[in-house]
């Protein structure tokens, strides 16, 4: 699962919240003239109640390192791009454009003159830097980072703290959860520390992070476990482990730790309205981070288990209406017809509640615990189908395109002035013509009764059904016309239903479920 933050708009545009990425080291500025406390007279391991950190500190510290990536490009973008890859038009831009080195750009002039190019001459030369952090997990020489740390940087080169600096090459790298794995080489063993259980990690657990922030190298701070599984829009995986501890540009790929000396976390993003720490910060867990380290140790790549469904949410009203009892599970909005679900016997409609054994309590699980599964596995499905349980047994696929969850149709069609045929829940109906299927630009195959207009003030219109869509199933049976669905919301009615679920199609024939109140 790819998605990513945006920025808030309208009345959320007061919070000035922003989701970033923390790679970048630029500009030190000093915010407020710093007051010295007294130094400490003598040494103790509690100081102001709480127990020092400086033993874990000095063991660990030797394997955090510095990452400095390079990325060379022309002046007419023709090689690389810059790292990392935010444009102007995305919610980061505007946090990160002091932060990196944009000259060299070119400008038409006369030939010879200094940063500009002339006719005569060919592309300027710009570099491109960008700076993080990471940490050793095999002496051999094995660093993890941050995808977005390096990008595709032409040079990178890691610092440790002893000031040894080591060429690294890239052994592998996965954006769907930005990690990187690194290698370098040296005649010595090189320090390393070791994952730990993030699993095990409660709410309000200590940690401590260190890392490179604003080129400070060998910078401790510490905090607790603020949350976990939280989910900020940055891909398909999202289950940050959410902290209090100081995090800044320049952290993104280091270590968080447990009191045991053990990685738990990554550390990836902040939220901020400034670019700099405000006290909440996010790390990918080491649960799922560990999976994905080896794998793009062992194979230089990715293999994500693959199961063909798209799926989406469950809310309150479509669990009523499924029969559930209450929101749970991932709703199969659709089945690839290429993918290991088919011939599983997977079907729209179906609830997956269970997957390998382990308990799907949102959609955002299933394809987590997906992914994390081996491919050729076969696995017990556990699935809510009209009303009852049932296993399937499904030989796990290797991920290709990913599973996504099934988008709510963007396209707005011109309103239409054929009458509708029945009105309910808030829509207009009429059965398929030629007219209506060369207006909404129906494709051949598309099944279903057309939606010729929408009350804007109906619950429909809050679940965002548009004009030129279909309704393709009532209360998971199928509707061809008018009278299908009169006939189906009356049966609905008279068993006590609440809401109703719908199976909307657009024109192109992709589906997704939406549970709309009874009126």
């Amino acid at each position: 699962m790819a998605t990513k933050p945006v920025s808030a708009s309208g009345s959320q545009a007061s919070r000035s919240r922003r989701i970033a990425l923390v790679a970048s080291v630029g500009v030190l500025s000093l915010l407020a003239s710093p007051i010295m406390a007294p130094a400490q007279t003598a040494a103790s391991p509690v100081l102001q109640g709480q127990v020092s950190l400086a033993d874990l500190a000095e063991r660990v510290m030797p394997a955090v390192v510095n990452i400095a990536a390079v990325t060379t490009s022309d002046t007419r973008g023709r090689t690389l791009p810059q790292i990392p890859q935010l444009g102007p038009d995305t919610p980061f831009g505007d946090l990160f454009e002091e932060f990196f080195n944009r000259r060299g750009q070119g400008q038409q002039g006369r030939p010879g003159q200094p940063g500009q190019q002339g006719e005569n001459q060919g592309p300027q030369q710009r570099r491109s830097q960008s700076a993080g952090s990471g940490f050793v997990i095999d002496g051999s020489g094995i660093v993890v980072t941050n995808n977005h740390v390096i990008g595709d940087a032409n040079e990178i080169t890691v610092i440790f703290n002893s000031g040894l600096r080591l060429k690294a090459e890239v052994i592998g790298k996965d954006a769907k959860v930005d990690l990187a794995v690194l290698r370098v080489k040296h005649d010595k063993p090189l320090p390393a520390v070791k994952f730990g259980d993030s699993d095990k990690m409660r709410i309000g657990d200590p940690v401590m992070a260190i890392g490179n922030p604003f080129g400070l190298g060998g910078s401790v701070s510490s905090g607790i476990v603020s949350a976990r599984n939280r989910d900020i829009q940055q891909g398909p995986y999202d289950t940050y482990i959410q902290t209090d501890a100081a995090i800044n540009k320049g952290n993104s790929g280091g270590p968080l730790f447990n009191m045991a000396g053990e990685v738990i976390g990554i550390n990836t993003a902040i939220l901020s309205p400034t670019g700099g720490s405000v006290g909440i910060g996010f790390a990918v867990p080491s649960s799922l981070a560990s999976n994905i380290v080896d794998q793009l140790k062992e194979f230089g790549e990715t293999r994500r288990g693959w199961l063909g469904v798209r799926i989406q949410s469950v809310d309150d009203a479509t669990a009523e209406a499924l029969g559930l009892g209450t929101a749970r599970g991932a709703l199969v909005a659709g089945v690839d017809d290429k993918g290991p679900g088919k011939p599983a016997g997977l079907e729209i409609g179906d609830v997956i509640t269970k997957f390998d054994g382990k308990e799907v309590k949102d959609s955002r699980d299933l394809p987590r615990i997906v992914a994390a599964t081996p491919v050729g596995k076969d696995v017990p499905v556990t699935l809510m189908r009209k009303g009852k349980e049932e296993v399937k047994t499904v030989k796990l696929g290797r991920l290709e395109d990913g599973e996504k969850v099934q988008p709510a149709s963007a396209r707005t069609p011109a309103e239409p002035t054929k009458p509708a045929v029945t009105t309910a829940l808030g829509l207009e109906f009429s059965p398929q013509t030629d007219d209506l299927r060369k207006r909404y630009s129906i494709k051949d195959g598309v099944k279903g009764v057309v939606v010729t207009k929408v009350d804007p003030n109906s619950n429909a219109s809050d679940k965002r059904v548009l004009v030129g869509e279909l309704v393709v199933e009532i209360g998971q049976e199928a509707v061809n016309s008018p009278e299908d669905v009169t006939k189906r919301l009356d049966a609905l009615k008279k068993e006590g239903k609440k809401s109703v679920l719908l199976l909307v199609s657009n024109a192109q024939g992709e589906v997704r479920f939406v549970a709309v109140a009874m009126n």
